[in-house]
């Protein structure tokens, strides 16, 4: 058996716990650091669309006046994916 430390990818902290499973099996963390923003993450995500770096580019472009298939193509994700969790406001 090994051990793996893992750290939160906002704060960087170490006081992490194991939070369950997602239905299709990947493994769901939570950081105990009250000061964090991001509570809930995954080591690795399974679509691009979820990460935290890919949403904040998606903002930007928007900002700046791109289109939602120009986003999703030069950022490869679904063209669904950007109004669905802009709509629901969950940046």
């Amino acid at each position: 058996m090994t051990y793996v430390q893992v750290h939160c990818p906002d704060c960087q902290g170490v006081d992490v716990v194991r939070h369950g499973k997602q239905r299709h099996g990947p493994q769901r963390y939570r950081c105990n650091n009250t000061d964090c923003p991001r509570h809930i993450f995954l080591l690795h995500y399974q679509h691009q669309g979820r990460l935290p770096a890919v949403k904040q580019q998606m903002v930007d472009m928007a900002l700046n006046g791109s289109g939602i298939r120009d986003t999703a193509r030069v950022l490869r994700v679904s063209p669904t994916t950007q109004p669905r969790w802009m709509r629901c406001g969950a940046l």
